[in-house]
């Protein structure tokens, strides 16, 4: 049994993934893991894990929903504020200043309608330094990244383990 077999069946998923890629593509997958590291140096665990939901939602991907839930549940992240996240600008009081101007930019740079706005980028400069909101950016980009992967080669939820 392939592993995308068993993913089919872990998953319940109604195929299996039509590929895994850092089996098919091992240096792709070696340099997004790398990537993502250097995305991660100097951000909270707690903001990186909702930038990653958030993008995940957006970019409808099961397979990152799954894991970064399970990741904040196990980082200790709130119930209300996972379930809410979707709409965090109508719950303000339950995301910090700071988690707003990052969840604002994870939207604008995921959806990129009209590119990411003065209004949008200064309002997270001022709750980031420079090298952090460098960090963030790169963070955003890598989800988005690992979204696209996911929706596209059908990877499902349920097989990830924290």
């Amino acid at each position: 049994m392939t592993n995308a077999n068993t993913n089919a069946q872990v998953t319940g998923h109604h195929h299996a993934p039509r590929m895994l890629l850092h089996e098919v593509a091992p240096e792709v997958g070696k340099a997004m893991l790398s990537l993502e590291r250097a995305a991660r140096k100097g951000l909270e665990t707690s903001l990186i894990e909702l930038v990653k939901i958030r993008a995940s939602q957006l970019n409808r991907c099961a397979f990152c929903l799954d894991m970064h839930t399970k990741d904040a549940r196990k980082l200790g992240e709130s119930e209300e504020r996972i379930y809410l996240l979707n709409a965090w600008h109508e719950a303000p009081g339950l995301y910090t200043e700071k988690e707003q101007a990052a969840l604002a930019l994870t939207e604008a740079v995921t959806l990129l309608p009209g590119g990411v706005s003065d209004e949008v980028y200064d309002r997270a400069a001022k709750h980031f330094p420079q090298q952090e909101l460098a960090q963030l950016i790169a963070m955003i980009t890598t989800i988005n990244a690992w979204n696209r992967i996911g929706v596209t080669t059908g990877l499902g939820p349920g097989a990830y383990a924290v």
